[in-house]
């Protein structure tokens, strides 16, 4: 009896490469662990724990959660780490530990698993968390006071160096690039984040088309709507200060939640970079990153569907010519 072959036939895209999900976010991990080891650094031990229970929730919910569903456990793919990281760096090390658990809870159960798991997702998961834990507990959430800086009185006055560049003050560029500044704690080193940026790209995990779009759209609307012109320290602070570096590198560019195809990810590049600059310059928070990222996020379907290449020999049809009265 001849045997029978099974052909798996799934709907197009069909991406073709040598690289599993397990690989794919094992380097992207790798690329996060620059900034990580900063913020542990510059925050210290506490910037370990919030990192830790993050990651440890993460993977714990979606473990939880296929074992309640019967579906088969994914954790492997080390998804849920990434998730669980990427919500970490995006937090104040001041935040108490119950924090980053609800987050990666959140995140995986709520905007991952209840869409049908990896890949069904609409929006990124941590940043989805973020922006929850940024409506339900503002305050702890803008508190930042757990930085060293904060008792040298010649560094900081209490404020980020974004919400001084939105009140008008000028900050200390340098220190910013470098990371020696208050803020979440993975976003501060301008620097680390760049460094695992280029491990990815070099990897070919990404490429510069999402990012490299974003951040020249949003330095070209500062210069225009930005109320200081051409002035590069203030155009520096803004590249460098808040979310824009480790949003623009780590979650603008979520396979899942980004377009596809080329011209897609141009518009889409400069869509993040449009909406982070009216989040920043014309909106009450000095930030805006977070929320452009999964606005945009809930354009993607329009872009790939205005953007999808026609397939060879198909033409468009054309409209019927109206007959001469």
């Amino acid at each position: 009896m001849e045997e029978k072959k099974v052909l798996n036939v799934t709907a197009s895209p069909h991406v073709r490469a040598n690289v599993d999900t397990q690989k794919i976010m094992a380097c992207v991990i790798i690329a996060l662990l620059p900034a990580t080891v900063f913020g542990i650094f510059n925050f210290g031990i506490r910037a370990l724990i919030i990192i830790v229970a993050s990651v440890a929730a993460a993977v714990l919910s979606e473990y939880i959660y296929c074992k309640i569903v019967h579906r088969k456990n994914t954790t492997r793919d080390l998804s849920a780490v990434v998730t669980g990281l990427l919500l970490a760096l995006n937090l104040p090390s001041s935040v108490p530990i119950w924090l980053p658990i609800l987050g990666s809870a959140f995140a995986i159960i709520i905007v991952k698993e209840l869409f049908g798991g990896l890949g069904q997702n609409f929006m990124n998961p941590a940043l989805g968390a973020r922006c929850f834990l940024l409506i339900s507990f503002a305050g702890l959430m803008t508190d930042y006071s757990n930085y060293p800086g904060f008792n040298d009185k010649n560094a900081f006055s209490g404020a980020t160096p974004l919400a001084s560049l939105k009140a008008g003050r000028t900050v200390d560029t340098m220190r910013m690039i470098l990371g020696n500044i208050p803020g979440t704690i993975g976003e501060t080193s301008m620097i680390a984040i760049v460094i695992g940026a280029i491990f990815l790209i070099l990897m070919g995990v990404i490429s510069l088309r999402i990012p490299g779009t974003y951040i020249l759209t949003f330095a070209i609307f500062t210069i225009i709507f930005g109320g200081h012109g051409f002035d590069m320290n203030f155009l520096v602070g803004e590249l460098a200060g808040g979310g824009l570096m480790l949003g623009a590198f780590f979650m603008a560019t979520d396979y899942v939640t980004s377009p596809i195809t080329p011209t897609g990810q141009i518009i889409y590049g400069i869509l993040l970079g449009v909406m982070t600059g009216i989040f920043r310059f014309f909106g009450s928070s000095a930030e805006g990153v977070s929320y452009a990222i999964i606005f945009s996020n809930l354009f993607v379907p329009l872009i790939e569907k205005a953007t999808i290449p026609r397939a060879f020999g198909i033409r468009k049809p054309k409209k019927a010519k109206k007959e001469a009265a």
